[in-house]
């Protein structure tokens, strides 16, 4: 950006808990944040006068509001009964919404989000029994209105203008959720069974596309002499100059096929009628069964079974195993071990989302039409939809595999833990995770394209992992870890296709979790008069990304298509990169560049936290830290050894009131950390990146717009 994105975060949190009566107790939390956040777009536009290329960057000040009310109430019953009250009710709304990467600021919507949860528990315990009902009613409503009602105008890698894809729109979701679950000791055996029972609902408004988009994305064209005449010559261009000549052309009045000839004219133009609303349904069960077996003391055997089945899909045997063994050689009763051998392996699934039930109920044919237009003549115009079929328009459908299977991975673990001198652990772990029947969509037939959704994806990960906890005095502790990792598939989730619909060679290649390296190292540091000390350093290697021509090469209106590797250095249009010769119009028996064959830059990211905590008051009794989350052990011998403290644990002081007073610096170095790599060729912006890579940052809001930031936080506590 040319000018440094604003970002202002004020964020207020505050607790209030107390008895009710000598049988109750309450908990409420109030959050409010408010988020004057930066979006800032980069790309390639034209200029107004000369219409020549030029680089555009655009920051906006995008405001995002949120609260969060949660009142908690815990009653007992009886000695053996309690009963839990919890209802969650938040609210966020971002002005501008939707804008970054290539956008233009006329991209932009009014987004209101809120949430409602409800939850009903009850504990019981009975002797060695204990028994957990609980009951959740989750709603989520998402309201979207669009800052411009116009076509939207695609230039591939360049800039996105015109309106935003949905005018309008609504989206509600209803979720219920019944869990029972109960666990009980019988002598070495620690068993546990229950069942989830869910059902969802989802009623969607979303007239999206609507309005219509124009695609424009390059191709082969005739080379232009410095007067704009046509030279003997054909070469390659990108999306922002086949969209010039556009508009030069029609500034002059050529005819449409004139204009085509001269390699103008859009690429695609595609739009959406019919019926915006839609309500669909979703419900699936999960019953569940496992027993810890203490063989020995110093030998634990854990066995489970869990089924799951769901409605939207025909695959009813979904049957999960699991199995794993923690071994402390040399433990017994009374003498913790200093190592634990553990291994495990299970199958976990995962359903079918309805959000890609919506989809194909959506897109059948009838409730709403997608109709695509290749090559149109019409821009900037847009068509009445009854004329669309003069302009020999395909229409594209969504469906779902009539033989879809649940996708599910088979994990295996083996660990190693070993306590080392002075108070050091160690755990080296190796784990495999191998996915059968992954979601990922191909293309059924190219007349009248039917995208179908499948499960015939699939994925193999390897990794090893070792990591370090050391408490080097009972003043500073650390811990950290490193990851090698490698991980082949040939999907990334339900958008992938296939480049070629009629080969599939190729798609087998790194997937979008193959980052191989992986460094993390934290730990706490308390000094003198309270003051403490946070570090943070994470390091990664790039993650892989897909290289593309950005052109629908083989007539299925999707822009998926690989470039080839060039042999025929001769051949006009080749485009030459850091990754070879690449061909944007593949000839037969031309190797296709595999899936994910890009690789973007690594990451680097500091973090510190400096604090200081005057107590105040009466004595409490208390003292030490309080932890901001318990993880829980796994099943098993457990090495002695001591916890690691959190990284943000909360210190305080034997005073009933306690004062803190922190600064956060996070990316204290200014380090500047790529997002996503611009995989089209045809993208004047190609192998690059134009934003920032960030992350939900479970504050409600996603930064991309800065580097480094500083946090002043105050907390009070009685």
């Amino acid at each position: 950006a040319a000018v440094k994105a604003p970002f202002l975060l004020q964020e207020t949190e505050n607790t209030f808990s107390g008895p009710l009566g000598k049988r109750a107790s309450f908990t409420f939390d109030v959050e409010r944040q408010a988020v004057d956040n930066g979006s800032i777009s980069n790309g390639v536009t034209l200029n107004g006068a000369t219409l020549d290329p030029q680089p555009f960057s655009s920051v906006l000040k995008t405001a995002q509001r949120h609260w969060l009310l949660g009142p908690h109430v815990d009653y007992r019953i009886d000695d053996n009964n309690t009963l839990t009250l919890r209802y969650l009710y938040t609210r966020a709304a971002i002005t501008d919404a939707g804008i970054g990467s290539f956008d233009l600021i006329s991209r932009g919507s009014h987004v209101v989000t809120t949430f409602h949860t409800g939850q009903i528990g009850e504990t019981s315990i009975h002797g060695t029994v204990v028994n957990e009902t609980r009951f959740q009613f989750f709603r989520q409503s998402r309201e979207t209105d669009a800052n411009l009602i116009a076509p939207e105008i695609q230039v591939a890698g360049s800039f996105n203008a015109g309106g935003a894809t949905n005018p309008y729109g609504s989206d509600t979701q209803n979720n219920y959720e019944f869990q029972n679950n109960a666990s009980t000791v019988r002598g070495a055996h620690f068993l546990r069974f229950g069942v989830r029972v869910r059902e969802q609902t989802q009623a969607s408004v979303s007239p999206a596309n609507f309005n219509g988009t124009f695609t424009f994305t390059g191709g082969l064209a005739p080379a232009l002499d410095a007067f704009n005449q046509p030279l003997p010559e054909m070469i390659a261009i990108d999306s922002i100059e086949q969209y010039r000549r556009t508009v030069l052309f029609q500034s002059l009045h050529y005819s449409p096929d004139q204009i085509r000839a001269l390699g103008g004219g859009a690429s695609q133009f595609s739009i959406a009628a019919g019926q915006p609303g839609l309500t669909v349904s979703q419900f699936d069960i999960a019953p569940f069964l496992g027993d810890d077996w203490k063989i020995r003391p110093n030998m634990t055997l854990s066995l489970g079974l869990r089924y799951e089945t769901q409605t939207n899909m025909r695959d009813r045997g979904d049957f999960a195993p699991r199995l794993a063994f923690a071994w402390a050689p040399g433990g017994r009763a009374g003498k913790a071990a200093k190592t634990v051998l553990r291994a495990g392996t299970g199958i976990f699934y995962d359903r079918f989302p309805l959000t890609n039930t919506l989809a194909a109920a959506r897109f059948n044919g009838v409730v709403q039409q997608q109709y695509v237009v290749d090559n149109p003549d019409f821009y900037p115009s847009v068509p009445a939809i009854p004329a669309l079929a003069g302009f020999q328009s395909v229409q594209t459908i969504q469906k779902v595999d009539s033989n879809l299977r649940a996708p599910y991975i088979v994990q295996s673990a083996l660990t190693l833990e070993r306590q080392l001198p002075g108070h050091n652990t160690l755990a080296l772990t190796y784990t495999n995770s191998y996915g059968l029947h992954l979601l990922r969509s191909e293309v059924e037939t190219a007349a009248n394209p039917v995208f179908l959704m499948t499960s015939d994806g699939r994925y193999n990960q390897n990794q090893f992992i070792a990591n370090v906890n050391s408490k080097l005095n009972p003043a500073v502790s650390l811990f950290g870890y490193y990851t090698l990792n490698h991980a082949m598939s040939n999907t990334d989730g339900i958008g992938t296709f296939a480049a070629n619909p009629h080969d599939f060679s190729g798609e087998y290649g790194s997937a979008a979790t193959d980052v191989r390296h992986r460094v993390l190292v934290g730990g706490t540091i308390s000094l003198r008069w309270n003051i403490r000390l946070n570090p943070l350093f994470t390091a990664q290697t790039g993650t892989p990304f897909n290289i593309t021509t950005g052109e629908d090469n083989y007539g299925t209106t999707l822009f998926t298509a690989r470039p080839g590797i060039a042999t025929d250095t001769s051949r006009p249009g080749l485009v030459r990169t850091q990754y070879g010769l690449l061909d944007p119009s593949p000839i037969p028996g031309e190797a296709i560049l595999p899936r994910n064959a890009g690789r973007g830059p690594g990451m680097v990211n500091l973090n510190l936290r400096f604090s200081k905590t005057w107590g105040f008051g009466p004595e409490s009794g208390g003292g030490g830290a309080t932890r901001s989350r318990d993880a829980g052990a796994a099943p098993g011998p457990a090495l002695g050894v001591p916890n690691n403290r959190g990284l943000f644990t909360q210190p305080s002081t034997p005073r009933k009131y306690n004062l803190t007073i922190a600064m956060s610096g996070r990316n204290l170095l200014n380090h500047t950390n790529p997002g996503p790599i611009i995989g089209n060729i045809s993208s004047p912006l190609f192998g690059s990146s134009n934003q920032i890579a960030g992350a939900p940052n479970g504050e409600g809001f996603l930064e991309t717009a800065n580097n480094r930031r500083l946090e002043l936080q105050i907390r009070f506590t009685d």
